[in-house]
């Protein structure tokens, strides 16, 4: 369970979350929505331990373990995973490299014997093909010359990989045409097991169609301002963020 409690953080002296809360349960999917600004991507970063920003006060509870203590690494071990909203590319790393290598990592943190070459490419296998990935795209260097869609598609195969308890997919959607969404969007649920939960951060309904969320919530000046069902997804669909803005003022 994810557990975020009176969050406040700022970068270079500018509050950007204020007062944040959330609670995220084992196998649950909850988006996060809201106009630029809001704070969704803050928030991420925040959460997988990014240096430029402060955390004044409060707390992130990962099963009981304050990820606050933990340096960046020490997260990703707890179990916590982030998709980038832009990946970078880097030249002279492989795929296969660098996915053996975050695999060997974490089995290390967890005490457990390392995998081969050999027993990591079997072991790859099946979860290429869940993302209709072929294997030769584990020759190329790490998103260097990749499509949006292929960028993506590599993002959600690092998770497959390191099978996280929590992943926060940070527009995910981003750059994707409606064949890469559909893979994509399966490929996450396949993913997600009864002690994993996911946070999705969209502007958009499209993604939403394929990975249903249980809860859906609007953020806006760096706190979570409206929490309901799938169906709020298609309120702002249609109407925007404004409503909500006149709601805020009137309470």
């Amino acid at each position: 369970m994810l557990e975020i409690k009176d969050l406040f953080v700022e970068i270079d002296g500018q509050k950007i979350l204020n007062g944040f809360n959330l609670k995220v349960m084992p196998s649950q999917i909850h988006a996060i929505m809201g106009p630029n600004g809001a704070g969704k991507s803050t928030l991420a970063k925040v959460l997988a331990g990014h240096p430029s920003y402060t955390v004044v006060s409060g707390e992130i509870l990962l099963n009981g373990v304050n990820l606050l203590e933990l340096e960046v690494e020490q997260r990703s071990h707890a179990g916590l995973f982030m998709s980038f909203q832009y990946p970078l590319e880097i030249p002279g790393c492989t795929n296969f490299d660098f996915l053996l290598a975050i695999k060997n990592a974490k089995l290390k943190a967890s005490n457990e014997a390392q995998m081969s070459k050999e027993s990591f490419k079997e072991y790859i296998k099946p979860k290429l093909a869940l993302m209709n990935i072929k294997e030769e795209f584990l020759e190329r260097d790490i998103n260097s010359g990749f499509s949006g869609g292929e960028k993506k598609k590599n993002e959600i195969l690092q998770m497959a990989i390191l099978e996280p308890k929590i992943a926060i997919l940070d527009e995910t959607d981003s750059g994707l045409d409606i064949d890469a969404m559909r893979v994509v969007a399966s490929s996450i649920k396949s993913l997600l097991g009864s002690e994993t939960s996911l946070i999705l951060i969209t502007h958009y309904q499209r993604l939403l169609d394929y990975v249903r969320p249980n809860v859906i919530h609007v953020m806006m000046d760096g706190q979570i301002v409206k929490t309901s069902d799938a169906s709020l997804a298609l309120r702002l669909e249609e109407k925007g963020y404004d409503w909500i803005c006149r709601e805020k003022v009137e309470v």
